[in-house]
């Protein structure tokens, strides 16, 4: 599209920004998404044009009245997960993509390395897990690994752990985003090996309807987290009409709320592994009921409620022009 033609068709629209002025933070968060999408267009098809420069200082006041003016209300708690989350998951989708990618392409890697060297699974995990588990196999519960502690114990321990490994995977993401991908591809290739050694046993319907229970939400939570640390390093690898300190700031606060906004979910995952994962006599349809549920609400909660609020918001600002 022409620089001339795709300013005539948003320019009224850019002009209602700059002169409606509201409090409103749900109103101001859809203006901010909006903007930023027609910026990041600008950016790529007119990087050095007055265009480019105009919806920049657009958004750069958008962002302040969202992030530094905005006053305290009641409901902020309940409004981060119903608006401001999801619209970030919007608004990053790239880098959540990129993320799942790294790690489908690393979970690809860990089975085909453990399909052709057999010496992999037991450089990768240790010879005393890997000959645990082929004891337990032998004494008919191969997944007893997830009733050696007890419940609660168990749960703290997993849960600090899996948090603190997420949020070092989205901070790692300053080192430009060496950090998360060096975590995605660990992550991936351990459980692709995970995974193909007990497909290799016979057991690998089991260990879905067993393993999955939990790790649904935790593999999930950590692909997003691996997006968190992307979107914290591309402040640093493309700044744009901004310093490289200012875009870190800027992706930095967005990064966080992202990372932050996953701990429910690993402890969940947490909760899951801990109290539920251990019971794996379940019967069949539990174990799928939890697997569906949890699945649904990720891709829901993530891809498909962000992509419908944006629409929606979109169709209201269009309203309001009207």
């Amino acid at each position: 599209m022409r620089e001339a033609l795709f300013v005539k068709q948003n320019s009224e629209k850019w002009k209602g920004y700059e002169q409606m002025r509201t409090d409103n933070p749900d109103e101001l968060a859809h203006r901010f998404i909006d903007i930023t999408n027609d910026l990041a267009y600008a950016k790529t098809f007119y990087p050095k044009s007055k265009t480019t420069d105009y919806l920049n200082g657009i958004a750069s006041v958008l962002h302040q009245a969202i992030y530094k003016n905005k006053k305290e209300e009641k409901g902020r708690f309940a409004r981060f997960w119903k608006y401001e989350l999801p619209l970030l998951f919007y608004q990053y989708r790239k880098q959540l993509l990129y993320s799942f990618i790294f790690f489908t392409i690393s979970c690809a890697i860990g089975v085909l390395s453990a399909k052709y060297d057999d010496s992999f699974l037991r450089m990768f995990f240790g010879d005393s897990y890997v000959n645990m588990t082929n004891e337990n196999i032998a004494k008919g519960d191969p997944f007893g690994v997830y009733k050696q502690q007890g419940e609660f114990q168990m749960f703290l321990q997993i849960a600090s752990n899996n948090v603190w490994v997420m949020l070092l995977m989205f901070a790692s993401g300053a080192f430009f985003s060496i950090g998360p991908v060096f975590f995605l591809l660990r992550t991936g290739i351990m459980i692709g090996a995970f995974e193909y050694f007990f497909f290799s046993k016979g057991l690998g319907v089991q260990s879905i309807l067993v393993i999955w229970i939990h790790g649904t939400l935790e593999i999930l939570a950590a692909v997003i987290a691996g997006g968190a640390g992307l979107i914290l390093g591309s402040g640093l690898l493309f700044p744009k009409t901004h310093t490289r300190l200012t875009a870190l700031k800027n992706s930095a606060k967005d990064a966080s709320k992202i990372a932050l906004g996953i701990i429910p979910i690993i402890l969940l995952a947490a909760f899951f592994e801990s109290f539920v994962t251990r019971h794996t006599e379940m019967p069949i349809w539990l174990s799928i009921s939890i697997l569906t549920g949890s699945l649904t609400f990720m891709v829901g909660y993530v891809i498909i409620y962000p992509i419908k609020l944006f629409k929606r918001t979109q169709q209201e600002l269009q309203w309001q022009e009207k």
